[in-house]
């Protein structure tokens, strides 16, 4: 499928020694929907800034199949930093997200933001050009995110959808609702898992190095080790994180030559191990480094703002010397926040701080398994009974009207 995909399966194989390959490791969405033998439609969307981008739509389930006439309540998926659409079907029917919302009657439509492998496509620009890659999730949640909602009413003639959104999924929701408050009234519900707005109390150890050398002569080495528009890590940047988190001998020492784990954490204990490779090969599915020095904008100084251009960019597009903050009051659509106490992204105490700035939010659900971790949300193997049951739990109290 890819190059380095291909190296990190060949070491999870021999670490797990595995002796039958997984067919879904080479299979994209639509291939994976099609395998399970579920219906997809592939949807091209294009941004008020001319990227294209591709976003998948399961019009119904297996166990919830379409009757004539009928027009199933629509909810949109969007994935987190580094992934793509393949977080919601890469665990299988009875694991995934996506397959659970078809069967249980929804019209499921997965998103791709700009950069990711689905949607490195624009009207003028090339992905070999550095400038295709100067976005940060302000953009995501400016322009991708505005674009695929109204795409998505535009398609199914619904008022409103439903938003569940993973980890960077939630960042670019509260920055397109806070800056474009009209499409508040477009979102039904919101589900938070794992949200990200205030960093804090984070504990990743790739972001503590960004946040470490960020204002040092030392970020330009890490620059470009990293890339300089393009999120491309090097082995070299690997092996400076490695020794954070990476023991000889562990059970998790095959995970840590895959940045996304190194970033995120890995949970032996939730982890379905027959998909350890398939996982790996569809992450990281593509970014820009941009997105992460935002992040680590934002763990440096204790804000949620937009992007930090430095004093004489910042006086000449924002009028001021430091970025204005996203006005959190500004989301009135109504927020589910779920999060875990083992995640090294979202540190609970951040989460409370969203709470309290949100203009809407109805719910906090703590994870109850205290090892799940920022990843779990999208590939633990208990994620439908701890995550998923309650998420679907209220969209049908919202559709019986009870919410």
């Amino acid at each position: 499928m890819r190059v380095a995909a291909h190296v990190v399966l060949v070491l999870f194989a021999v670490a797990l020694q595995a002796s039958a390959k997984d067919d879904d490791i080479d299979l994209d969405t639509p291939e994976l929907l099609e395998k399970y033998g579920y219906p997809c439609e592939e949807h091209i969307v294009e941004t008020e800034d001319d990227y294209i981008l591709r976003m998948f739509r399961i019009p119904y389930g297996k166990a919830s199949p379409l009757v004539p006439g009928q027009r199933k309540p629509a909810v949109l998926v969007q994935h987190g930093l580094m992934n793509s659409a393949d977080d919601w079907v890469i665990m299988g029917p009875n694991g995934s997200l996506a397959y659970i919302l078809a069967d249980e009657g929804y019209d499921v439509w997965l998103g791709n933001i700009r950069g990711n492998w689905y949607s490195q496509r624009h009207r003028t620009l090339s992905p070999e050009q550095n400038k295709f890659w100067n976005f940060s999730w302000h953009e995501h949640g400016i322009y991708d995110m505005p674009a695929q909602i109204d795409h998505v009413l535009n398609t199914t003639g619904h008022q409103q959808i439903y938003y569940v959104g993973h980890s960077m999924g939630t960042t670019m929701f509260y920055v397109g609702m806070s800056m474009k408050p009209e499409y508040n009234k477009k979102i039904r519900a919101m589900f938070s898992l794992a949200p990200i707005a205030y960093m804090n109390h984070m504990i990743s150890p790739l972001f503590q190095l960004l946040l470490i050398n960020e204002t040092t002569v030392n970020s330009l080495v890490l620059m470009d080790l990293i890339g300089v528009s393009k999120f491309t890590p090097s082995q070299e940047m690997i092996r400076l994180i490695q020794p954070k988190i990476c023991k000889e001998k562990a059970i998790t020492e095959p995970m840590c030559t895959n940045v996304v784990f190194l970033i995120c954490g890995f949970d032996k204990e939730q982890t379905v191990k027959e998909k350890l490779a398939a996982i790996s090969a569809h992450i990281p599915a593509g970014s820009s480094t941009r997105q992460f020095i935002h992040y680590a904008q934002g763990i440096d100084r204790g804000h949620f703002r937009q992007y930090d251009y430095g004093i004489v960019e910042n006086m000449r597009r924002y009028r001021q010397r430091v970025p204005p903050d996203y006005k959190l009051i500004n989301v009135k659509a109504p927020v589910y926040l779920f999060y875990s106490l083992n995640d090294w992204l979202a540190g609970p105490k951040d989460i409370d701080r969203l709470y309290t700035q949100l203009g809407n939010p109805k719910k906090k659900f703590k994870i109850e398994y205290k090892k799940f971790n920022h990843l779990d949300f999208t590939y633990g193997k208990d994620a439908p009974k701890l995550v998923y049951r309650h998420v679907l739990d209220l969209m049908r109290k919202y559709e019986r009207g009870d919410l």
